[in-house]
């Protein structure tokens, strides 16, 4: 085939955006595998403890090349050691970004936070900017003209492939970026998807990254020595092999515009070593189902679910072979796709509660939602009344709530979420609302969700779906005389 063919419009404003949303691809319902909802629950438990270690060790092993490199400087042990320091600033820090981004490694949301600000300057990356690009892909997962995170676009160019594992062109880019966004100049895409209330702190937040990488130009210049540079802005760029390497194993090669993660993402087998600097992410098609587990119980989620999923890639060569013999052959034919088999399966079907007659418990309407004992600690289940979906949650041994099903940013069941510390979060992006009364807690979620009063009488979860105009003072419990 001639390798003159049309290339595909991937930007977020061109025609390829406007044919996603025509044809059902944006902001869609995507396959869901079968797993046991108890074994679910235990694996999206978060821990402080765990994050902390990692933390603290990728942090320890980052000071300790950069003693090394500070203490090898004029002589040739200079070179690997500045190697090693970028690997881990430039390179690790990626999955640090991330991990912490969904707010799934700490249980504590400020650490979380404190992670993400401190990855998202060691990557030259806007953190709103990004975090709200991250909830795109996470929403429509290389769906052309809608997911700004396609890094190989078809045709593909394998050359210009290899080149990118010295970011020479990817890093003056992202900073670039920055400092038009610190003068106010926000690209169309970055509009596109971060919300109009939250330019100016895209603004801000350039300002400062640019100030501080200024700061040190400005050292090296007036030191006339390049190592301070070597130290901070430039691991930015000669560290991110090692991001480049782990990043083309997720989505390179695979099939575009497909509702199934199976399709579009890859799992590859690695060994210890790189699952402590990857975080884990080598289990990627587990994390784009289920980003409500956390990267440490990402091995055992793999377990659950294996024989549901393609067959995972057993080692990096063998990712990297399949890689780049099917790149060479999509930039003849970028038709091609990677004749992937995945098993037939009929997906998640929630349980949920049908309201009907036979469960309107007594003559003044309200409904009976089942046993108390029934609904397991952490457990949410789908309620459907007619037209209008819930989601109903036990939140402790003697608290229950009910909330609108749907959450108010990308319009996905809540009842394949989990309960984090008193808080519904949604199992696409990890969006957060406070049970009690509602409220958006963490982003992307904006908008407060609706929540219904309910009892618990007798052993029976009981409501008339009656809307909370205010806040109350606590969820329902055994307590609760009346809904």
């Amino acid at each position: 085939m001639s390798t003159d063919v049309m290339k595909r419009d991937y930007s977020l404003v061109g025609p390829e955006a406007e044919h996603a949303r025509e044809t059902g691809l944006a902001d869609a319902e995507w396959f869901m595998p079968t797993i046991d909802p108890a074994l679910l629950r235990e694996l999206q438990t978060r821990s402080d403890r765990r994050a902390a270690i990692d933390t603290v060790l990728w942090l320890s092993a980052l000071v300790g090349a950069g003693v090394l490199a500070w203490v090898a400087l004029g002589t040739w042990w200079a070179i690997p050691a500045f190697a090693l320091y970028g690997a881990l600033y430039g390179g690790a820090a990626d999955a640090r970004w991330h991990e912490h981004g969904h707010g799934t490694a700490f249980r504590t949301g400020w650490l979380n936070e404190a992670v993400y600000y401190v990855a998202c300057f060691m990557l030259w990356r806007g953190p709103t900017v990004w975090r709200w690009s991250h909830h795109r892909h996470h929403t429509d997962t290389i769906i052309v003209g809608r997911d700004a995170e396609i890094l190989f676009e078809r045709p593909p160019d394998v050359a210009r492939t290899v080149f990118a594992f010295t970011h020479l062109q990817g890093g003056p880019l992202m900073f670039w970026r920055l400092c038009k966004h610190a003068v106010g100049r926000i690209d169309d895409e970055a509009r596109d998807f971060v919300p109009a209330s939250e330019l100016r702190r895209v603004v801000w937040e350039s300002r400062v990254i640019v100030g501080i990488t200024a700061a040190v130009g400005l050292w090296s210049l007036i030191t006339w020595s390049i190592v301070p540079l070597l130290f901070i802005g430039l691991p930015t760029i000669y560290g991110a092999w090692l991001m480049v390497f782990f990043g083309l194993t997720q989505h390179a090669g695979l099939r575009e515009d497909v509702l199934d993660h199976r399709l579009n993402t890859r799992t590859v087998k690695m060994n210890p070593l790189f699952r402590f600097l990857y975080l884990n992410m080598n289990y990627h098609v587990e994390h784009h189902i289920f980003p409500s587990v956390p990267y440490r119980a990402l091995p055992k989620l793999h377990e659950a679910i294996a024989d549901q999923l393609a067959p995972a890639l057993p080692n990096t060569l063998v990712a990297y072979r399949e890689i780049f013999s099917t790149l060479a052959r999509q930039s003849h034919d970028p038709n091609y796709e990677i004749p992937l088999e995945v098993p037939e399966v009929t997906g998640a079907t929630p349980e949920r509660i049908h309201v009907g007659e036979e469960h309107w418990a007594r003559g003044d309407r309200a409904a009976d939602l089942g046993a108390l004992e029934d609904l397991a600690v952490g457990e949410l289940r789908r309620v459907d009344v007619g037209d209008e979906t819930y989601v109903l949650c036990r939140i402790s041994d003697d608290q229950v709530a009910l909330a609108d099903g749907l959450c108010t940013h990308g319009e996905v069941h809540l009842c394949d979420g989990a309960i984090i510390d008193g808080q519904i979060e949604c199992p696409k992006h990890n969006g957060r609302f406070d049970v009690v009364t509602g409220a958006a807690t963490r982003k992307p979620v904006r908008e407060a969700l609706g929540v219904y009063d309910i009892a618990v009488e007798g052993g029976r979860i009981t409501t008339r779906f009656r809307r909370r105009a205010l806040a109350p003072d606590r969820v329902a419990s055994k307590e609760t005389a009346r809904p």
